[in-house]
């Protein structure tokens, strides 16, 4: 006798109405009693469309990036505006080489006075730091010489006085001579030629606040304190009658200095009460200037500040408020240029008294009973300081910051 196995209704239910598969479902295990083509199948998971997710993330990022280019481009370009002028910036695009470089080397001076003092001790318009910048554009060789700015010299028209005070002559004069730019950074520009020497091909004027506001951007600087007193450096720097906090206090070794640290250290010499670790006074400050320039330059060119847009519109921010020079933008673009091919290592930091082989100047007290410095060979003899320059050109600079030149 066969029993026939009546099939379920079409419509997938039972005799009694129920849905065929109603049993199975509440059973523990969904395949007891039903073939496999019975099993009732599980929801499918919507596949990921990598494709989509791809291109919108590469969208987001460009968008990003765009946003920040063009504020970066902003800030470069309102930060030039207002050195440079707006009329002037179309010279981005062109392609130009510096004074100078056809012959070897490009020399710049570099003047930082305190205009942006807000204390009202006036002395604003004294240029306390002088350097003058020579880039070997034949063996991308560089030296900083320092300066003093207690050097007594014969300011054209004006007389003997020390030589930070040039500048001032020539703000109040209107200085206004072929071959030299304008105002007061042009007497500064004679003075220091004739007397070192060399040709001075561009000028670039800042005042504190731009030293200040570019470590502040970079994130700080690395420098080497190599004192001479055993417990390093301190000098509570006088700021106003109100405010002597701004102090200098680095034991020797290396230290990563903010903003605010390294504008101290570049205005310290040790002559407050109390100091110590300064034992040549201004040369140490002038070695110690020399020393957060060329680590300046280090962060400013790296890549960490180069990809970041937010510190390159901090670093733009701080050149536009606080530096003036007679470079063109198109020139400056080209000084960036030669800047990068110099290596920090072949940068030689040099001095007109470093305490140890070049002795090039001596202390001399003038009419008024101020302590100045002048050459060493006398007071109008500068044979030996112009012999000493030639003697920078020439080697190629190649030494680094702390060879003999110190």
């Amino acid at each position: 006798m066969r029993f026939k196995t009546k099939k379920a209704p079409k419509n997938g239910r039972d005799r009694a109405g129920y849905p065929d598969n109603m049993l199975n479902m509440a059973l523990p295990n969904p395949s007891y009693g039903l073939s496999g083509a019975d099993v009732p199948m599980q929801p499918e998971q919507p596949k990921r469309n990598w494709k989509k997710i791809a291109k919108r993330t590469l969208i987001t990022l460009l968008v990003v990036a765009l946003l920040g280019g063009g504020w970066v481009g902003w800030k470069f370009l309102s930060n030039s505006a207002k050195i440079f002028g707006w009329g002037n910036l179309f010279g981005l695009f062109q392609n130009t080489k510096l004074d100078g470089e056809d012959t070897g080397h490009v020399n710049i001076l570099l003047a930082g006075n305190s205009s942006d003092r807000t204390d009202g001790n006036g002395g604003g318009n004294l240029t306390d730091s002088i350097m003058i910048m020579s880039i070997n554009t034949q063996n991308n060789t560089a030296f900083l010489l320092s300066v003093p700015r207690d050097l007594y010299v014969d300011i054209p028209n004006h007389g003997y006085a020390k030589i930070n005070e040039a500048y001032q002559d020539g703000q109040n004069d209107k200085f206004n001579e072929s071959g030299y730019a304008s105002g007061g950074m042009g007497l500064l520009e004679k003075t220091v030629s004739q007397k070192f020497g060399i040709p001075v091909n561009y000028y670039a004027l800042v005042n504190y606040s731009a030293l200040r506001d570019a470590v502040n951007a970079v994130g700080g600087v690395t420098v080497n304190i190599q004192s001479s007193d055993s417990r390093g450096l301190y000098d509570p720097s006088y700021i106003s009658p109100t405010n002597h906090a701004a102090l200098v206090n680095l034991t020797n070794g290396t230290h990563v200095l903010n903003g605010d640290q390294a504008l101290n250290l570049a205005r310290a010499r040790g002559d407050s009460y109390g100091s110590y670790g300064f034992a040549r006074s201004d040369f140490d400050r002038t070695d110690h200037q020399r020393q957060i320039l060329i680590a300046l330059k280090d962060k400013a060119t790296g890549l960490g500040t180069l990809s970041n847009p937010i510190t390159l519109g901090k670093l733009f921010d701080s050149m536009g408020n606080n530096v003036k020079t007679d470079m063109k933008v198109q020139q400056v673009r080209r000084l960036y240029t030669l800047l990068k091919k110099v290596p920090s290592a072949k940068i030689a930091s040099a001095s007109l008294n470093n305490g140890k082989d070049v002795k090039l100047l001596t202390g001399y007290t003038n009419r008024y009973g101020q302590s100045t410095l002048i050459p060493a060979a006398g007071i109008d003899d500068y044979s030996q300081i112009q012999a000493y320059v030639q003697k920078l050109l020439s080697a190629g600079s190649g030494s680094s910051g702390s060879s003999s030149s110190n």
